[in-house]
């Protein structure tokens, strides 16, 4: 999938169908000239359903079709003939898609399950003919119910990525290039910051045919949660991983610091991902020779609050044991 084609926010406008009217029809044929009402009830309008498609992982449809509107329902006719019901619109989205509302920005209802149908503006009823009017006193009622006019909203998809693991960390920390290595994505690397201006996914294959998902996050900024960059954007994916992966370059002037800043801005956008299970990988790590890399050992064993390890994804280091500990995690 490649960056131009992932799109995870979108603007939409839907309208469910008008209900159809009912019908006044009084019955008449060959030797009966006054038989009374027989007016059939108008047709249900289309509803407008958002439907959960676990084979999507982007809101790509979307990108250009911006309006959606259902059937209008039939009007009923003579003979108690009720109308036929508008056709509904099913509108396929990812899991993990949040469905808001346009001028609030609430949230009226998330996708989370395939297959899963939520009603997103209902048709409108149709009117009931004149045969339901009918009494001792008004037995020949001329006057139907008119349809239910239907819904109209303006609303907004956003996806947050479902992924068991999170890749967190700053611009050019490798993330990209350790999910070209343990997966079969083939995410744009390049050495320069924000190489990844979209989320990238990939399926880990663990032992014994067994399978996560890994997502590469777009690197964050100090400020993000404050929207600096595009970090809103970036941040929502992070909200549905279940184990939050940081990269932190064995280069880096301060790891400690670092993991602290990237914590700091999860914290603030929302707390709720500290509860997350977290681990700590030092990439680049064939960069350091052994005396190196034991120093900075002691200084993260008394330093650092989470597990860690060192991997180099060029050299394949250390690979095998991040596998190992992210399935332990996922399992835990």
């Amino acid at each position: 999938m490649t960056e131009g084609n992932f799109v995870d926010y979108v603007k939409l406008h839907v309208a469910s169908g008008n209900g159809g009217k009912g019908s006044a029809h009084l019955h008449r044929e060959k030797y009966i000239q006054k038989g009374g009402p027989d007016g059939g009830d108008g047709g249900r309008g289309g509803h407008v359903i958002i439907k959960g498609n676990s084979n999507l992982w982007t809101l790509y449809n979307y990108k250009f079709k911006r309006h959606f509107r259902a059937e209008h329902g039939a009007h009923g006719s003579k003979s108690r003939s009720t109308g036929a019901d508008g056709a509904d619109v099913y509108m396929e989205v990812p899991l993990g898609t949040v469905v808001r509302d346009k001028f609030t920005n609430a949230i009226i209802f998330e996708i989370t399950q395939d297959g899963e149908e939520r009603i997103i503006v209902e048709g409108g009823k149709g009117g009931r003919g004149n045969w339901h009017f009918k009494s001792s006193t008004n037995q020949t009622p001329r006057y139907a119910q008119p349809g239910i006019p239907g819904e109209e909203k303006e609303i907004l998809l956003e996806l947050k990525i479902l992924a068991d693991v999170g890749l967190v960390g700053f611009p050019n920390a490798g993330k990209s290039t350790l999910l070209s290595v343990v997966t079969a994505a083939k995410p744009k690397i390049a050495d320069y910051e924000f190489t990844t201006l979209k989320p990238n996914l990939g399926i880990v294959e663990y032992r014994d045919h067994q399978t996560f998902v890994m997502a590469d996050i777009p690197g964050i900024i100090e400020g993000a949660a404050e929207g600096k960059g595009l970090g809103h954007y970036f941040l929502r994916h992070i909200e549905r991983n279940s184990v939050l992966l940081f990269l932190i370059p064995a280069d880096a002037d301060d790891i400690k610091k670092q993991y602290d800043v990237l914590l700091d801005e999860l914290r603030r956008y929302n707390p709720e991902m500290l509860d997350k299970n977290r681990i700590v990988a030092i990439s680049k790590s064939d960069m350091l020779d052994d005396e190196l890399k034991t120093e900075l050992k002691a200084e993260l064993d008394n330093s650092l609050p989470v597990d860690y390890l060192f991997i180099s994804s060029v050299a394949q280091l250390g690979i095998v044991e991040l596998k190992d500990k992210l399935w332990k995690l996922l399992n835990n």
